[in-house]
């Protein structure tokens, strides 16, 4: 089985390198909705932009495989009067990793190029040096004064993102921003290719499912559970490679890139669909990880598992390094295995199959 061919690694690309912040996903949700469109029989979107591809939409008994589309960014929050702009998150976005970079603010007028700027080294006291906090990283757009700023098309609430696009590292890791979460809307994408060309037909209705706003407390998936109103949920969302310098394994848990998928025990996840997924990579010899989260997943899978007045819900993640920066990493063999972990967990689902608590 074919898991990642030239055609799906452009769709990755080009699906990673377009800007589609929480609260504007529409031009990324166009993408995704291009290429899933041979492998789907039709399609559900809502008001705020969560896109849904759907496979045998006239069965009673659905089954969701969802990621959301959505990244971090920055609003223009005060524009000075020299002409810098001051900021507020959309989304977890790392005030530390600001200074220096470049960055493109979102007008009507289009995209306006600027930089996170930074006192030099020189002018910095030894030992009482300022780091970056949200109240003094600001962006320069080398305007003169506010005037020309709005003259820019620049004002407050524009949206502004990273420009930093995919690469290749080592010939087996993927580097980019946007990969929490766009890999899983791409993982999901793969998993309706495999099912149209193997021929697969399945028993139940199959909604992949692209959530919005994930990134601001899961809206997205509220919103959409409630139109969909499936059965049976499986999760794909990123988490942490614990295994790189200043991150504490005895709070964070031990996963690593290029060990496989993760796998979550969180009171959220429906202990026996989470069985049944770790026999399926046991049987399909797929490596995978443990994970154990406290309260919740911090993952759409809580915003399911809870709705509708339960859904079986569970969480297959893909580790990733450099979690909220430019640089996000992950390892090929991963991407390909949480792909097939969740299409052969498909191929084990029965019409109506329950997953009760007491089975």
């Amino acid at each position: 089985m074919s898991i990642l061919d030239k055609k799906s690694i452009t769709f990755l690309e080009n699906y990673l390198n377009n800007p589609a912040p929480t609260g504007y996903e529409s031009s990324g949700q166009k993408i995704w909705m291009d290429y899933l469109k041979p492998y789907v029989d039709e399609f559900i979107t809502d008001i705020y932009g969560t896109a849904v591809g759907v496979i045998n939409p006239k069965a009673k008994y659905k089954v969701v495989i969802e990621g959301h589309s959505d990244e971090i960014s920055w609003y223009v929050n005060y524009i000075t009067d020299n002409g810098l702009i001051y900021v507020i998150r959309n989304g977890g976005s790392d005030h530390q990793i600001a200074p220096s970079k470049w960055v493109n603010i979102h007008t009507k007028k289009g995209v306006v190029k600027g930089v996170f700027g930074w006192p030099a080294i020189h002018t910095r006291k030894n030992g009482k040096e300022e780091i970056p906090k949200l109240d003094n990283i600001f962006i320069d757009v080398g305007a003169k004064d506010k005037k020309e700023v709005d003259k820019m098309g620049i004002h407050v609430g524009c949206v502004i993102t990273y420009p930093d696009t995919f690469n290749e590292l080592n010939k087996d890791k993927f580097v980019c921003r946007a990969i929490d979460n766009r890999a899983g809307g791409f993982m999901i994408a793969q998993v309706a290719r495999l099912i149209s060309e193997n021929n697969i037909k399945l028993p139940f209705g199959l909604y992949i499912t692209n959530s919005v706003q994930e990134e601001v407390g899961l809206r997205g998936a509220e919103m959409i559970t409630q139109t969909l109103k499936p059965n049976l949920a499986l999760i794909t969302d990123v988490c942490h490679d614990t295994s790189t310098p200043m991150i504490n394994k005895k709070t964070e848990g031990h996963t690593e890139i290029g060990k496989g998928p993760v796998i979550s025990y969180a009171p959220a996840v429906q202990n026996n669909l989470r069985e049944r997924i770790i026999e399926t990579a046991e049987k399909n010899k797929i490596p995978f990880q443990r994970l154990a989260s406290s309260r919740f997943t911090g993952t759409d899978t809580d915003a399911f598992a809870y709705s509708n007045g339960g859904v079986a819900s569970a969480l297959i993640s893909l580790p990733l390094r450099y979690m909220h920066t430019t640089v996000e990493m992950v390892h090929r063999k991963d991407v390909e295995n949480v792909i097939k972990l969740i299409y052969e967990t498909l191929l084990t689902i029965k019409n109506e199959e329950s997953f009760s608590y007491f089975d």
